[in-house]
């Protein structure tokens, strides 16, 4: 099933945590920060959503550090009910697309809990004094990956927060598979 994300809280400052990385290393979320910023997707390795635009993502990632923006991305998904996105499975996947950012495993979900994740993929674009700037997609596609020239919204927004600070006013929400939970006891 689909969800969408609530529009951007602008100002919001995120809390930071540890996780690790497809690399074996435990790395900070904040730490991941350019100079400009930093965007923080949160991803999955099964979702047909993110498997429709995980070369664009790369490829924004990559010239958002050209811009001094920062990318990682985070796994939060129940991997007991989703074994395709087990920690063994997003190493692969990392590989398989080339991921030139970290790509961590929130294992317990409390980094999606805490952050309000709720799809993948799930976008949280932040200036450089870590205040919430964009809470929208990557661009209009969808389970299908769209034309090559469309508008690269995650991007473009990211461009004009690193000229202003402030990213666009008007946003569209990502869509994406619902994070997939661990029921509670």
């Amino acid at each position: 099933m689909a969800a969408i994300p609530p529009l951007c809280d602008f100002g919001w400052k995120p809390s930071d945590a540890r996780l690790i990385g497809v690399d074996g290393e435990t790395r900070s979320i904040l730490d991941q920060a350019g100079e400009n910023g930093l965007v923080v997707a949160f991803i999955c390795n099964h979702c047909p959503y993110v498997k429709a635009v995980i070369d664009r993502i790369v490829r924004d990632a990559d010239a958002l550090a050209d811009l001094g923006v920062g990318f990682v991305a985070i796994s939060s998904n129940d991997v007991e009910a989703y074994p395709e996105d087990s920690f063994a499975n997003m190493k692969l996947f990392a590989a398989a697309h080339g991921f030139g950012f970290p790509y961590l495993f929130d294992e317990d979900q409390s980094v999606a809990r805490t952050w309000g994740a709720v799809c993948t993929p799930d976008f949280f674009g932040f200036n450089g004094a870590m205040e919430l700037q964009y809470r929208g997609r990557l661009d209009a596609s969808r389970k299908q990956s769209g034309q090559e020239d469309l508008r690269r919204d995650l991007y473009e927004a990211m461009r004009q927060v690193t000229e202003t600070g402030k990213g666009p006013e008007e946003q569209i929400a990502s869509m994406g598979c619902a994070i997939k939970w661990r029921e509670t006891a």
